[in-house]
């Protein structure tokens, strides 16, 4: 490996690391207790080795939103490959969903369960993550979709099915993260045979009620 190869992966290696530092600070004392010289002290370096990768506090935090939709978009979007039966790939896909959030802890609930800035912020420029977020609901829809054309589900509105399975995934991830595992668990004597019976139980129920439920059109006014 040349020295500017093993440059280029120290740089990365280091940028990585402190969007991780950043995640889990958010996610331990939330969005107006982290500042940069609070990352710079977790990871034990100056702020100003922050300042060569990020220009603020709020550059850093979209780059954090923008990592987890793009990693998100590019597993989601291979799961499933060959599979034939549209509810089996449905399932499959949620599956992942939820293991996606739980091998990713702290970049999960920074974006979706911490206390952070607004997201109608207007000092926030979170176009290419709400494009690669918009990209991961669209491989929900597609095979939602897919299971009404093909019969497999009884014809429903696919924009309410789509965000009701969500609401869904990102609770079991959630639970997952923050009550049933993780270092301080609610339930510290349940095994992680419990865990997946959990897991398995409500991905069932989830299918359970996509297969039994017409569902309406969301309310007027509602924009995706």
């Amino acid at each position: 490996m040349g020295v500017t190869e093993r440059r280029a992966r120290e740089k990365e290696a280091l940028r990585a690391k402190i969007l991780e530092a950043t995640s889990r600070l958010l996610v331990e004392e939330g969005f107006e207790s982290v500042s940069i010289r609070r990352i710079a002290e977790k990871i034990e370096y100056s702020p100003a080795t922050i300042y060569l990768y990020f220009k603020d506090k709020a550059e850093l935090i979209d780059a954090i939103c923008e990592e987890l939709f793009a990693q998100m978009v590019e597993e989601l979007g291979q799961v499933g490959e060959g599979e034939t039966d549209p509810v089996r790939k449905l399932r499959i896909g949620m599956r992942a969903y939820v293991d996606f959030g739980i091998s990713h802890p702290n970049h999960y609930m920074a974006v979706f369960g911490a206390s952070m800035r607004p997201m109608d912020d207007p000092t926030r420029d979170l176009e290419d993550a709400h494009t690669l977020g918009m990209q991961a609901f669209e491989i929900l829809r597609r095979v939602i979709r897919s299971c009404v054309s093909q019969g497999a589900i009884p014809e429903c509105n696919i924009e309410t099915a789509a965000h009701a399975t969500w609401m869904c995934l990102h609770g079991i991830t959630t639970l997952m993260i923050t009550t049933y595992g993780g270092t301080c668990p609610v339930y510290p004597d349940m095994t992680q045979d419990d865990r997946e019976h959990l897991v398995n139980a409500t991905l069932d129920l989830v299918i359970a009620g996509l297969r039994n439920c017409a569902l309406s059109p969301m309310p007027d006014g509602f924009h995706k």
